[in-house]
């Protein structure tokens, strides 16, 4: 039966991509751990593990059917994480709809049999992997604003000695006026 690696997420701008990238290289020293590539900068929602084509179906249907209103994500705190190496940019105060969707998502996806971790949810976005070591953090003071309309599912692979992740779809968020 074929499989794919799969995970929900919040996508973000190309423009802040190479914003964080760019801070990233200003911020963290060259050794502080491996970077993650821009275009792989996201913030899983639920991670789905490997996955049946007929599970990922499913799971799109469900995703489909989500009616919930957009929100404001201010992405104003870090954290390092020395266990699994993780560098991690993220917000002091997550959005109460940052967390319904997670919630949701990650529900429908236990209830189809994909495995979600014990650990309360810390929405985050991966900056640096492999950072075992101590980690000098920015001082605070940093600062971004992202309006989120959309979440979308993606397969991750790794090829070439590289993770790539891969869009396979994506849906709206209701806009405040229709909320």
């Amino acid at each position: 039966m074929a499989t794919q690696r799969l995970f929900f997420a919040l996508e973000l701008p190309d423009a802040l991509q190479q914003q964080l990238v760019q801070w990233r290289a200003d911020c963290f020293a060259a050794d502080a751990g491996k970077p993650v590539a821009a275009a792989n900068l996201h913030l899983t929602l639920a991670f789905l593990g490997e996955v049946s084509t007929e599970t990922a179906g499913q799971l799109q249907q469900l995703a489909a059917r989500i009616l919930q209103p957009g929100f404001t994500l201010d992405l104003d705190d870090a954290g390092h994480w020395p266990r699994p190496g993780v560098v991690w940019l993220g917000c002091q105060r997550a959005p109460r709809g940052l967390l319904q969707l997670a919630n949701l998502l990650r529900a429908q996806a236990a209830r189809h049999g994909c495995a979600q971790s014990t650990q309360p949810f810390h929405p985050h976005i991966t900056l640096l992997r492999h950072a075992a070591q101590a980690v000098a953090l920015p001082p605070r003071g940093f600062h971004w604003r992202v309006e989120v309309s959309h979440f979308a599912l993606f397969a991750s692979s790794f090829t070439q000695g590289r993770t790539r992740y891969r869009r396979l779809a994506r849906w709206p968020l209701l806009s405040a006026a229709g909320a």
